[in-house]
């Protein structure tokens, strides 16, 4: 049975910040209190990875990895979840966030220092619970 929340991860082979957001991912999505969520990786070096990628029309391509989380719709599609009050960062995601859907994007700025932590992770799904 499909569950509720599916996170869209997008990255590339060869990628270590890529490969630890997945890993950080895997690891969460084992706890039960992230039971409705499931992982969909997409590789942007791929025609499939590539179209899901331009489909979300929400990610800077200079800022992979990155995810995005979507819901399940009443059709049983998925579609992002929406922010609720738009804002370009916050205290735990800083310039990562997203802005109109709920999800993250590598912020390689010296600020940023390019890392997606787990704290981040579990801030945009809870949100997404809303």
């Amino acid at each position: 049975m499909a569950k509720p929340f599916k996170i869209q991860v997008f990255g590339k082979q060869g990628c270590a910040k890529c490969k630890t957001l997945n890993q950080r991912l895997d690891k969460l999505l084992t706890e039960d209190e992230w039971k409705e969520f499931e992982k969909e990786y997409y590789d942007v070096e791929t025609v499939e990875g590539l179209v899901a990628f331009s489909s979300a029309e929400c990610i800077n391509p200079q800022r992979i990895p990155a995810l995005l989380v979507t819901r399940k719709d009443e059709d049983g599609r998925y579609a992002p979840v929406l922010v609720r009050e738009p804002k370009m960062h916050d205290k735990v995601c800083g310039k990562s966030r997203l802005y109109h859907y709920v999800g993250l994007q590598t912020d390689y700025s010296d600020a940023g220092k390019g890392i997606i932590s787990p704290k981040m992770i579990t801030a945009v799904l809870t949100e997404a619970r809303g």
